[in-house]
């Protein structure tokens, strides 16, 4: 995989997680998690995206282990949807891509961390 894919893929996961919530009705409750959900999903792309111009390796490997986190709490906030019983396709494939961008930058992040 290239660098350039996986800026995309993190642009396209905030960009996608947004177009999802669009369909969510309005209540208080999910308020709350469409807010935690909106920062977090579009904060892995906006911190791999920062991670590009890191000044030092040391401040690329604390980008990376911020998008890490930011995209575990993005798959904490999917499953807590589903679990709230808004299972759809669209969910399952933010789900799946979550989980894909959480193993990405756990390995980049136990890489680095090697060296």
């Amino acid at each position: 995989m290239k660098e350039n894919d996986l800026l995309e893929r993190t642009f396209n996961f905030g960009v996608n997680t947004l177009m999802f919530l669009r369909t969510l009705p309005y209540n208080e409750e999910l308020k709350v998690i469409k807010n935690q959900l909106i920062k977090s999903s579009t904060s892995v792309g906006a911190n791999y995206e920062e991670a590009q111009a890191a000044s030092s390796k040391a401040d690329f490997n604390n980008k990376i282990k911020i998008v890490l986190r930011e995209a575990r709490e993005s798959n904490y906030w999917i499953r807590i949807l589903i679990a709230l019983g808004f299972n759809s396709e669209e969910l399952q494939i933010l789900l799946n891509e979550s989980k894909e961008l959480k193993n990405i930058f756990g390995a980049i992040v136990v890489k680095s961390n090697l060296k």
